[in-house]
């Protein structure tokens, strides 16, 4: 599906149409949350035949699903917990986007394991990564990454000097992906979207409709203009992640899913702070920590720890920050400080409630449940699975609908970019001397764009000055901000800098130096006023000063409610979705 064939845009316009056909009709199911599994149930169901709308509070992916690793894996830890199937069932699914569904978006990436131990440990972990391996064959599909291989010290230490030689004796190195995850979702909505879905972010769901027991619906504030729309559905289907207790208690009672927060914090440090070619994995007391390789700079995180505060934005404090540093420093030979941390995110993960006091042993299955006639909750799981979450959690619905619906096919569906991207990526060359744009701009606009990287290019043609970087950001295009703007729905400068790209995270000045040329680029498509881009800016300079100071505190209590001092740039009244 390329841009010559019509994929859908989520501008504005496009928006408005959305809140006002889902307001004009009953559809058959209407989704509750704009993350990777609410955007997975709308683009099954909508390639089922099934009439579909879907309503986010906030921006898509603005929650769990922007602030993860990063990482489509299998997670080694639960072969540990004897949890094959779990395993199997995540490495399909990473051979499936990587090699089908969204290869522009979801690539290789290696790891170093470096082993402590002498004697017990190289044979344990080479029998883990040898059913690893093992598992990750598919049905039809290879693994779509190499297999695992041993190696001295001596030959660690040329893939990743940085580490410190007295640290480890020896190492093996195996191989999972990683994926853009924000840009993955809203890429996703845009598929849901040219298969038929109305797909709107900022309308809250504020109530449902009812009629006797059975759900028929929802009630929905437009939070950009105030105004309240009615959505009638013959299914409803709560994605909401962290929020799910909140949408139950909309409909009555806490029902039968009960999900437990646990945050988890990510550092981000330039590329030229660690020596390293790979990746590298470490265990810690509790889980692993990862040090991932993303563009010029490195990942490194993450924490395990329960969150009982905001869910909306989460607050990483100083111990948080102190814990990841501390532990990848026992393995580095220059110690990081938090002068080399260039941006810090927080996220949570909707863990499913057991008896498990600690978040790192609840469980990561997801579960689909239907807890009153008309209504479809799911629930649990991780990011690497969304596609079977959603694949369930319709199959629920279907059974709901009194008609006969086809089986799920999303495993046969490429997201919006993916087809003619591996011609394109061997055009390269071409594509940049007709552009007149270096041919390292082209292959990073085809890793975040796939073959719709035309949509771009004509921008460009349009408005020569488009194609210059933008000042105090130059990884990324003016050329992007507008698109992000005219084709990806976002709705506000913080939608841009923190998911559109990852300004705010990979620049030391966290998008403040970028902000004034990025919203002065969105106010046409947007058709801001000059307040209105006044207005953009300072609250995007509060919420960066608002996580500044909170990442200066010692406890979660005193870093939330510091970040709660940065409030909303449009009003979310009741539980977010």
């Amino acid at each position: 599906m390329t841009a010559r064939m019509g994929t859908a845009r989520l501008g504005p316009a496009e928006r408005a149409t959305a809140l006002r056909r889902m307001a004009a009709q009953e559809l058959d199911v209407v989704v509750i949350g704009g993350g990777v599994v609410g955007a997975g149930v709308a683009l099954d169901a909508a390639t089922r035949g099934l009439t579909v709308g879907l309503l986010e509070t906030r921006d898509f992916a603005s929650g769990t699903s922007s602030r993860s690793s990063k990482l489509i894996h299998g997670g080694l830890r639960y072969l540990e917990q004897l949890n094959f199937d779990l395993v199997r069932e995540a490495l399909q699914e990473r051979a499936l986007l990587l090699q089908r569904i969204a290869p522009h978006l979801v690539r290789p990436v290696p790891f170093l394991f470096p082993l402590t131990h002498l004697g017990w440990e190289r044979p344990y972990v080479g029998a883990g990564l040898t059913l690893y391996d093992t598992l990750g064959f598919s049905l039809g599909f290879t693994r779509g990454v190499p297999g695992h291989r041993h190696l001295s010290r001596r030959r660690a230490l040329r893939l990743a000097p940085a580490l410190r030689r007295t640290a480890f004796s020896g190492a093996v190195q195996y191989w999972d992906a990683q994926v853009d995850d924000a840009r993955y979702v809203m890429t996703m909505l845009r598929t849901a979207a040219t298969y038929g879905a109305e797909v709107a972010s900022r309308a809250q769901v504020v109530g449902f409709l009812r009629e006797g027991e059975r759900v028929t619906g929802v009630r929905a504030l437009d939070l950009e203009d105030g105004v309240e729309l009615d959505v009638r559905a013959r299914q409803v289907v709560n994605a909401t992640g962290v929020w799910t207790d909140d949408i139950q208690e909309l409909v009555g009672g806490r029902g039968q899913i009960h999900v437990r927060a646990s945050k988890g914090v990510h550092l981000v440090v330039p590329r030229d702070r660690i020596h390293s070619l790979t990746g590298i994995i470490l265990r810690t007391e509790k889980s692993v920590l990862f040090v991932i390789p993303w563009g010029r700079h490195w990942i490194i995180g993450t924490t395990d720890t329960r969150w009982d505060l905001d869910r909306a934005h989460p607050a990483a404090s100083r111990s948080d920050i102190d814990y990841v540093l501390e532990h990848v420093n026992r393995v580095l030979s220059v110690p990081l400080s938090r002068d080399d941390v260039e941006g810090v995110y927080a996220g949570l993960r909707p863990l499913l409630s057991g008896e498990s006091e600690e978040t790192s042993k609840l469980s990561r299955e997801h579960v689909v449940a239907h807890p009153v006639p008309g209504l479809v909750m799911v629930a649990g799981g991780k990011y690497t699975t969304y596609r079977v979450m959603a694949r369930d959690a319709v199959d629920a619905v279907v059974h709901g609908l009194d008609q006969r619906v086809p089986p799920s096919c999303t495993d046969r569906i490429p997201l919006a970019g993916a087809e003619g991207y591996q011609a394109l990526w061997n055009s390269r060359q071409r594509l940049a001397a007709s552009s007149g744009l270096h041919v390292a701009r082209i292959e990073h606009l085809l890793q975040r764009y796939g073959s719709l990287i035309d949509e771009v290019i004509t921008l460009i043609e349009r408005d020569p000055s488009l194609a210059l970087p933008l000042t105090g950001a130059d990884d990324y295009l003016r050329a992007e901000i507008v698109h992000a703007a005219t084709h990806e729905g976002a709705r506000h400068l913080n939608d841009a800098l923190s998911r559109r790209t990852h300004i705010s995270i990979e620049t030391f000045h966290r998008g403040l130096a970028v902000a004034e040329e990025a919203a002065e680029l969105m106010a046409g498509p947007l058709g801001w006023d000059d307040e209105q881009i006044k207005r953009e800016i300072e609250h995007y300079t509060k919420r960066i000063e608002a996580e500044r100071l909170s990442q200066e505190q010692d406890t979660d209590q005193e870093a939330d409610a510091i970040r709660l001092g940065a409030p909303e740039i449009v009003p979310v009244v009741g539980p977010a979705s």
